[in-house]
């Protein structure tokens, strides 16, 4: 059967978005669910009966509540040396003070990834772990329906009052009798979110209409996405709220001798940050936030400070249930912080560990198939029974030490059996789909195997391809590939023992995917079958067909395979860059190899290359390529400046071409140190934090200034007059935000105290970015409506280069301009001596690009982790968050390295296709 290449792409296209989408619903984990929200919730359960016919507990009842009131106080990105570390001591002393000789209880709390402000609210209210998927839905949250402390506390009566992001208002709307929400994405703002939450404290401090506060401050998130955790305005800002813990601790104590039960202050950050500032990863900057409870409640600390015990962030869900009396959520996998209730009597203590104990055994029941086999839930099954064994000898009005060391070893049996249940469910969220990811890669990789094999048919004058579907369909392996893949699916189905979303299909379904693979498979060995086939048939013209591969060739056909298979090994992805490094490297090496090759043995070695000018040229009359142009021994004098203009290298040209590759590998060298990525070694510092720290603020000042004039005499030389004058102004606007912000300083100024936000500045380069790419975009209209001049496309696609470019230079930060800088250096260098010297064709040069591309992906300080995405960029030059700019300029910031290296392989062909027409005119005059 024969298709067009259109309708076999169209076709290729859907089947590999099915293969996508069933790995995607294989790699994103299914979180640990319970039984729906809408029940009302029940007392719980009882205490455990103690043994003896008919003897039953006094005490079935939800414990009462611990505390009258609870502020929560959430500091978005608070890291945990920005409290137990030397910037707590210094900015924070009414922390650091109840922290060490204060009522107070700290922890480190431990955030699993991934690490964004929407996720970790789930995890603080629910108790559960969310997914990465939770990431795509965090600029746009919809509500929560799954249990949460939140729902217990409105359906108890409990009345709710919060202020701060409104990521709390969209997940549970109508859940608050009062609240104020601030936009969490406009990132320049420092202060004015933090201030539209503290302009009600005084208020709301002074009422007794409410249960709980909930706070969340947006602005050291802010300053840490725009100038990184080592920024001088992160002390003020830890220093602002210092005193708002105090006013609002102090405000609680003077109430507390109205009230019979004490209140309670917790003070936790969402997560932290990374070295860059940013957060979404796994390092230990961004995983460990500080927690704190402060109470009146608790005992006065003595003794030497020691170092905060590690709990994870999901146990706040279930301490505050127990802390307001309501019932632990159902979906929660955290557990009880025990000092916090350490001040309780026995019974109580094991009756809160009980509660927590029996929720999530419950829940262990609903995921589990084999859940009794559990080392946490048999843990948990012994305790219980010691529990009752307690309570047997505490309703006998036993008072002696054997009921006191036996509450103890009941007590140490349930956290043992807390910390095996929560850890046992933890793991289930990391648990992959292995089978349905298989599947889906399966089909994947058959049709990008489909498409290789068609690709020569594709590219032919006729466009089509010959799909070997008909005979494969009837063929015996056909039959007999969908007979085994069946028998594999009716084998791993029936003895998972977890749940499979490939398993859980209907059979049709399933049986249909497995005939589209065996298809595939068939007709994938067909079509090899027939390539080998007219391989084997004498070739009419031995001269122009045969083709030999040269070392570049292998390098780069190996070395995107290599990559491709690398990416099976999540090690291998989590250090990509260090691939990528590796690959551009070594291309420099090949490249050396050949340059050296083409002007030291092929000259010597070419008996024919004083005549070769002219049959290159005939070659052009007939077919637009001029790959094989040589210098000529002719005393035409109008050849002769053909020639010279055709002669690449010449003089010190010929030295500065074999030098190119290894220029190229010190810039790249250059940009290793500048900014280092991945994931093992992410923490180690390099020239980037150097540049970016306070000390040094003249030298990143000299550095950026010395990168925006060198980037301007490297964008300049094909634009326009006009374009140039724009891009030199715009340049200097480019300077002249990153002063405004606080970033650089011009040499006249001593210190940067007027800080702003840049607004104008960056709207200043906005209007000559627009006014640079309106040009191009008009040559480019010209060249396809009115002429059909090649020289005027090329233009107009280096001026639309040259605004994108400007654009870069203002969205990246001043220690990455270098990496602008070193782009368009080796795109040069690259053009003027290599490419143009070794003749490469359109495959080789593509995939150069395509190479260089991802490497400066990486130089940028990029890595495959969210954490490591610039979102500050997106708010240049914005006085509050719009959605489409925002994410407009985020994602250019974020991928300016591929996208300008693919936009510059447009400009360097076009500019190839005019160079061709300007040759093929002068040799039509000459003849």
């Amino acid at each position: 059967m024969r298709l067009r290449s259109g309708v076999l792409a169209a076709g290729c296209l859907l089947l590999q978005a099915m293969g996508v989408a069933i790995f995607l619903r294989g790699f994103f984990p299914m979180a640990v669910r319970a039984r729906p929200r809408g029940e009302p919730p029940g007392d719980g359960p009882a205490e455990p009966a103690p043994p003896g016919s008919g003897a039953v507990s006094n005490w079935s009842a939800m414990p009462p509540p611990l505390f009258r009131k609870v502020v929560l106080v959430l500091i978005d990105a608070l890291r945990e040396d920005f409290v137990f570390g030397p910037k707590g001591k210094q900015f924070m002393p009414y922390a650091t003070q109840v922290i060490e000789k204060g009522t107070s209880y700290s922890f480190v709390a431990e955030a699993k990834p991934p690490t964004v402000t929407m996720p970790r609210i789930k995890a603080l209210m629910t108790g559960s772990i969310p997914g990465f998927i939770d990431v795509v839905v965090n600029l746009n949250s919809p509500a929560l329906l799954d249990d949460n402390l939140i729902w217990q506390a409105k359906t108890a009566g409990k009345r709710i009052i919060f202020y701060g992001d409104d990521t709390w208002v969209k997940l549970f709307p109508k859940h608050f009798v009062e609240y104020d929400g601030t936009t969490s994405f406009f990132v320049s703002d420092f202060t004015e979110v933090d201030d539209n939450v503290t302009r009600h404290l005084d208020r709301v401090l002074k009422r007794e209409d409410w249960d709980l506060l909930i706070l969340h401050y947006l602005g050291l998130d802010h300053i840490g996405h725009v100038t990184g955790p080592n920024s001088p305005q992160v002390g003020p800002k830890l220093r602002e709220m210092d005193n708002i813990l105090k006013k609002i601790h102090i405000s609680l104590l003077s109430k507390e001798g109205e009230a019979s039960l004490p209140s309670l202050l917790v003070v936790c950050g969402d997560h932290g940050m990374s070295e860059t500032g940013s957060h979404g990863g796994s390092s230990e900057g961004e995983v460990h936030t500080p927690l704190l409870f402060i109470s009146s409640a608790f005992e006065k600390r003595s003794g030497p400070l020691t170092q905060p015990e590690l709990v994870q962030q999901t146990d706040l869900a279930s301490t505050l249930a127990v802390g307001l009396g309501l019932p632990i959520s159902r979906n929660s996998v955290g557990t009880l912080i025990l000092p916090v209730v350490g001040g309780k009597t026995m019974r109580e203590q094991l009756r809160f560990l009980h509660l927590n104990g029996f929720q999530l055994s419950r829940l262990l029941e609903e995921n589990t198939p084999a859940y009794e086999k559990d080392p946490g839930y048999e843990q948990f099954k012994i305790a219980e029974k010691s529990h009752g064994n307690w309570i047997k000898l505490y309703l006998e009005g036993n008072n002696s030490e054997i009921l006191m060391n036996l509450g103890k070893k009941v007590l140490k049996q349930y956290l043992e059996a807390l910390k095996t249940l929560s850890a046992s469910l933890s793991k289930q969220v990391a648990q992959y789909d292995m089978y349905s990811m298989m599947v889906g890669t399966v089909i994947v990789m058959e049709v990008l195997l489909l498409l290789l094999l068609s690709v020569p048919k594709a590219l032919s004058s006729r466009a089509e391809f010959e799909v070997p579907l008909s005979p494969s369909l009837f063929s015996l392996l056909f039959y007999l590939m969908c007979l085994v893949l069946c028998a594999v699916h009716v084998i791993v189905c029936t003895s998972a023992e977890s749940l499979c979303y490939f398993c859980s299909m209907s059979w049709l379904t399933a049986l249909g995917v497995m005939m589209l693979i065996s298809a595939l498979m068939c007709g994938i060995l067909s079509a090899i079958g027939k390539i080998l086939e007219n391989s084997r048939l004498p070739v009419k013209n031995p001269v122009v067909s045969s083709s030999s591969w040269s070392e570049v060739d292998v390098l780069m056909l190996a070395g995107t395979i290599g990559h491709v298979l690398s990416l099976g090994a999540s090690s291998f992805i989590e250090e990509e860059h260090q691939t990528w490094y590796f690959l551009i490297n070594t291309l420099c090496l090949a490249l050396c190899q050949e340059l050296c090759r083409n002007h030291f043995l092929l000259k010597e070695c070419d008996p024919q290359h004083g005549i070769s000018l002219k049959q290159n040229f005939d070659g052009i009359g007939e077919a637009s390529d001029c790959k094989n142009i040589d210098v000529p021994t002719s005393g035409n004098s109008k050849l002769d400046k053909v020639a010279s203009s055709a002669e690449f290298i010449k003089g010190s040209d010929k030295w500065i071409s074999l030098a190119s590759p290894w220029i190229i590998l010190i810039c790249c060298r250059l940009l290793r140190s500048l900014n280092q990525t991945g994931v093992q070694w992410a923490h180690r510092p390099d020239f980037g934090h150097w540049l970016t720290s306070s000390e040094h603020k003249s030298e990143l000042s000299f550095l950026a200034a010395v990168s925006l004039v060198m980037i301007f005499f490297l964008v300049q030389r094909r634009c326009s007059l006009v374009s140039k004058i724009a891009m030199a102004l715009g340049l200097l606007g480019v300077y002249s935000y990153r002063a405004a912000i606080g970033n650089v300083v011009f040499p006249w100024q001593h210190d940067s105290k007027d800080i702003s936000k840049g607004i104008t500045e960056a709207r200043f380069v906005y209007v000559f970015v627009l006014g640079i790419v309106f040009t191009g975009t008009k040559d480019l209209l010209k060249s396809q409506v009115i002429s059909a001049d090649s020289s005027v496309k090329s233009t107009g696609l280096w001026e639309v280069y040259s605004g994108l470019v400007l654009l870069a230079a203002l969205l990246f930060r001043p220690h990455n301009l270098p990496v602008l800088v070193f782009c368009l250096l080796i795109q040069t260098m690259m053009t003027k001596y290599i490419w143009r010297p070794l003749k490469c064709d359109v495959a080789q040069i593509t995939i150069m690009h395509y190479w260089f591309g991802q490497a400066f992906f990486y130089f940028q300080g990029n890595s495959n982790g969210i954490a490591t995405v610039d979102v500050s960029a997106g708010f240049v030059g914005l006085e509050s968050y719009v959605e489409i700019p925002a994410i407009f300029l985020t994602a250019f910031a974020t991928y300016a390295g591929p996208l300008l290296w693919a936009i510059h392989l447009l400009c360097y062909l076009s500019s190839e296709v005019s160079r061709v027409s300007y040759l093929k005119t002068i040799w039509k005059s000459i003849k």
